[in-house]
């Protein structure tokens, strides 16, 4: 019996390291040649610009509402404009003397939206907290009452405006759309007739029709002289163009839903209100968290169409200020990119609150 000669196994290589900074440039910045071209590419293009935007924006900047010194040869952006002008950005046409009530009012708003995305917050009594907070709001708006004089809705503007009709609309159209989402899935004809045409009829136009015919048209059709204020037409109409975009998102997760899951609810013997309500909607709502945020976001930037019915939102309100003032007109590009700053805080919270959601719901699926 011979013996067997011992020959080593050679040394495998070691693992490729992936975590850490180098890693994660090679895997996304350097995987191969056309990702490293266009990282050199496009690193190259942000080297040039950055100075010069940085230079522009901050290191030649004018921050004091000062005309000459925004004038002057070699200055760059003149964030003075806001400065002058913020009170009318912010509030629009509403009157400046009384300018204390709409800030109290929307302050009380925002607070009030950021405890309603918190979980330990959501009691029974948030609702009733709901129905005070905007119940305040209109009266701080209005006026009328406590020695306030009165403000009318057609001067009403800026921030609070904007703030207003999204949230509004938003909650009102959230269970309109929800309703109509059913009732296209309904196996009732006349229902689902009705809510195809609603929702194929509203999204056939742009919000710009629907904001035109609630506004101008929609009074023709009222008896004579009955009136309904421009800023609740308003009102109606965005929450109805929303409804029917919120139906669609909600109908694609019901479509998702495997039949399976309506077959053991009947199983089970539950109605059909008891099968949406525990079993259907809970899943469906869940599947379609980022399209619902997606038309939330787009329903708070679609407020600035309202200008079309010579209502000024904070977009509008931009242009109100430096529309009639031709000394500081030539800066609205520093406006623009103020008002644009205040959307994007706003749309990245809501974009931030929807990942956190999603996070939430989907914790029974992680491993």
């Amino acid at each position: 019996m011979t013996a067997q000669s011992f020959s080593p196994i050679a040394a495998r290589p070691a693992p490729i390291k992936t975590e850490g900074l180098l890693p994660w440039l090679r895997a996304n910045l350097f995987h191969d040649w056309a990702t490293s071209l266009a990282t050199l590419v496009i690193g190259g293009l942000l080297l040039w610009a950055l100075p010069q935007v940085f230079s522009w924006a901050l290191a030649d900047a004018v921050w004091r509402p000062e005309l000459q010194a925004c004038d002057a040869d070699g200055a760059g952006a003149c964030w003075g404009v806001i400065a002058e002008k913020y009170k009318v950005i912010f509030l629009g046409r509403y009157p400046i003397e009384e300018g204390w009530r709409p800030i109290i009012a929307t302050s009380l708003m925002v607070a009030l939206l950021i405890m309603s995305c918190i979980r330990m917050f959501w009691q029974r009594w948030l609702l009733a907290l709901w129905i005070g907070v905007l119940a305040v709001f209109f009266l701080l708006m209005h006026g009328g009452v406590a020695g306030m004089s009165v403000v009318t809705t057609d001067r009403w503007g800026g921030l609070p405006l904007t703030i207003m009709l999204s949230t509004l609309s938003i909650a009102a159209s959230f269970p309109l759309g929800l309703v109509v989402a059913l009732g296209r899935r309904s196996n009732m004809p006349a229902i689902r007739t009705i809510c195809v045409v609603y929702v194929e009829l509203i999204r056939g136009v742009p919000l710009i029709s629907v904001l035109f015919m609630a506004s101008f048209m929609f009074p023709l059709f009222m008896p004579q002289g009955t009136t309904i204020d421009v800023m609740v037409r308003v009102l109606v109409g965005i929450t109805l163009f929303m409804a029917a975009y919120t139906a669609e998102t909600i109908r694609g997760g019901l479509q998702a839903l495997p039949k399976g899951q309506y077959e053991a609810a009947a199983t089970l013997g539950l109605s059909y209100w008891q099968t949406q309500r525990k079993i259907v909607l809970p899943q469906a709502l869940a599947m379609v968290v980022p399209g619902l945020m997606n038309n939330f976001i787009s329903n708070f930037k679609d407020t600035s169409l309202v200008t079309i019915v010579s209502m000024y939102e904070l977009l509008g309100a931009l242009g109100l200020a430096l529309s009639g003032d031709p000394e500081w007109h030539p800066f609205i590009l520093e406006g623009y990119i103020f008002v644009a700053l205040v959307y994007f805080v706003f749309c990245f919270s809501m974009s931030r609150y929807s990942r956190w959601v999603e996070k939430q719901l989907n914790k029974g699926k992680q491993r």
